[in-house]
C-alpha cells in the first residue's frame, strides 16, 4: 500500500468516527423540559334554561368535569361530598352547571356577609382577561361565593365584604342529597369596574380566553368549613390561594 492510500484510509476512518460520534451525541441530548401550563378548559356555545336541571340539550354538548381537589380539611368520603360540573357560554353569560352531592346543607350565617365561606356555598372564580396576579383587594379578578339562598359575595378594594348579586343569577334544586346548581355569570372587565358606577358586562365572543376556577365550601355544622373542594390542583402547602391570586386559575377558552 502506498503512502497516498494509507493517508486516504486514515481520513476515511476519521470521518466515520466523527459521523458516529455526532450521531451518538444527538441521541444522548437530554429532551427539553416540559413546561406544564395551568389546565385549560373548553366551554361550548349555547344558552341553557335556568331551571335547576341538567337535562337541557345544550348541557349534553359538554362533558362532566370533576370537582375533586381537596384544598382545605381532610379529603371527604364519597358519602359526605362529591361534585362535578359543566360549562357553556353565550354572548351575555358564562354558564356553570354544578352537580353537588352533599349529605348536609347548612347556612348558619344568613345575613350573607359574615363568615360566608364557612357555610355551604359554590365559589366561581373569573379573571376576564386571564391576566393572573393579585386580586385580593381589587377587581383584577372576582371570587364569587354563592350562598344556598343565591346571595353573591366577594371583597371590594376597601377590603369590605360586598354583595354582587347582580353578577350571578342562580337556580338551585335539591333532591335528597343532590343539588343541581345552574349559574349565569356576567363577566366584567375588572380594569374598568368601579363601585357604584355604570358597569357593563363584556359581550363574550368565540375564541376568548379567561381565567377560571370552581370550588365548593362544605360544612356539616362545624364552626368552620370542614372541606374546601376545587377543580384544580394547587401547588404548595397552602392551597387556598384562589381568593388572593388569579395566577392559580386555569384558563377557559370559549369554543
Amino acid at each position: 500500500m502506498n503512502k497516498e492510500s494509507t493517508i486516504g484510509l486514515a481520513v476515511a476512518f476519521a470521518t466515520l468516527l466523527f459521523v458516529f460520534w455526532v450521531g451518538s451525541s444527538k441521541n444522548n441530548v437530554a429532551p427539553p423540559i416540559e413546561v406544564i401550563e395551568n389546565e385549560q378548559f373548553i366551554a361550548n356555545y349555547g344558552t341553557p334554561i335556568l331551571d335547576g336541571k341538567s337535562d337541557d340539550a345544550v348541557w349534553q354538548t359538554s362533558n362532566w368535569l370533576p370537582l375533586d381537589q381537596n384544598w382545605i380539611g381532610k379529603m371527604p368520603t364519597s358519602s359526605d361530598f362529591s361534585g362535578r360540573y359543566k360549562l357553556v357560554w353565550d354572548e351575555n353569560f358564562l354558564y356553570v352547571l354544578a352537580e353537588i352531592m352533599d349529605d348536609t346543607l347548612i347556612d348558619i350565617h344568613p345575613d350573607g356577609l359574615q363568615k360566608y365561606w364557612d357555610d355551604d356555598c359554590l365559589e366561581i372564580f373569573v379573571d376576564e382577561n386571564a391576566s393572573g396576579g393579585n386580586h385580593q383587594y381589587s377587581y383584577n379578578a372576582f371570587a364569587y361565593h354563592i350562598a344556598l339562598d343565591g346571595k353573591v359575595v366577594d371583597i371590594n378594594p376597601k377590603g369590605e365584604f360586598t354583595f354582587f348579586n347582580d353578577h350571578c343569577t342562580t337556580v338551585r334544586k335539591t333532591v335528597g342529597h343532590t343539588s343541581i346548581w345552574e349559574v349565569a355569570v356576567r363577566v366584567f372587565d375588572g380594569n374598568k369596574y368601579t363601585d357604584g358606577g355604570e358597569n357593563y358586562p363584556k359581550s363574550l365572543k368565540r375564541g376568548k380566553t379567561m381565567g377560571f376556577m370552581l370550588a365548593y365550601c362544605d360544612n356539616d355544622f362545624s364552626p368552620e368549613r370542614e372541606n374546601f373542594m376545587g377543580n384544580l390542583e394547587v401547588e404548595g402547602e397552602d392551597k387556598n390561594q384562589g381568593w388572593i391570586d388569579a395566577s392559580v386559575f386555569g384558563t377557559l377558552k370559549l369554543k
